[in-house]
């Protein structure tokens, strides 16, 4: 680390909402330790970008296409290097990182996952996917999880969690949107400041 905050990316694939949460939230002063430097989308288009330049944070395209894992994770590297990046946040993030780059960022890679971990996660769980298949089961709470990311899928070491009550009548497009005003929004911020936290005193005592 380079200085009293931990510098932080923040990757996304479409929207924002969390992106929104998180910058929102860096702007009351409630992330202390840690201040968004860089917002990279592997999606050209993705109005996470227009956030991101509506709140004076550099954006960045690093698209990823079919079969080449390594050029992608080398030119996002460059990136996170040239930025001097020592935490990133995944927020609504649909591109895999592999076992290779993860290694290189243990502890600091966090993720929002919109269910109870480790009910309704791993490959193929995302997006709407999350909620229908907790409707399907009948769970009568759900919610989200900050996690530390490692080789597996969901599968890192959980920071924060934060429950959410299933209606009746509720769909999937209800669901996701009571799981991001209730838990997503609220808990990333928090997970963000928490793991700066840890980051930035981590490196004073090194």
């Amino acid at each position: 680390m380079t200085g009293a905050k931990a510098r932080i990316t923040v990757l996304v694939s479409g929207g924002g909402t969390n992106l929104q949460a998180l910058l929102d939230a860096q702007s009351r002063g409630e992330i202390p330790h840690g201040e968004i430097v860089l917002v990279v989308s592997n999606k050209a288009g993705a109005y996470a970008l227009t956030r991101a330049e509506k709140a004076g944070v550099p954006g960045v395209v690093v698209e990823k296409k079919k079969g080449e894992q390594k050029d992608f994770e080398d030119r996002l590297s460059a990136l996170l290097k040239e930025y001097r990046v020592d935490m990133i946040v995944l927020a609504g993030f649909l591109a895999i990182l592999s076992g290779d780059f993860t290694a290189r960022w243990p502890r600091r890679i966090l993720n929002i996952h919109p269910s109870l971990i480790p009910s309704f996660c791993g490959e193929g769980f995302y997006g709407l996917r999350v909620h229908q298949a907790a409707l399907d089961y009948g769970v009568k709470v759900t919610g989200a999880t900050v996690h530390y990311v490692n080789e597996i899928p969901d599968g890192g070491e959980i920071i924060a969690q934060k429950a959410v009550e299933i209606l009746p009548g509720d769909t999937p497009e209800i669901l996701q949107r009571r799981v991001m005003e209730q838990a997503e929004w609220i808990l990333l911020p928090q997970a963000t400041e928490l793991a700066a936290k840890t980051l930035t005193e981590r490196s004073t005592q090194q």
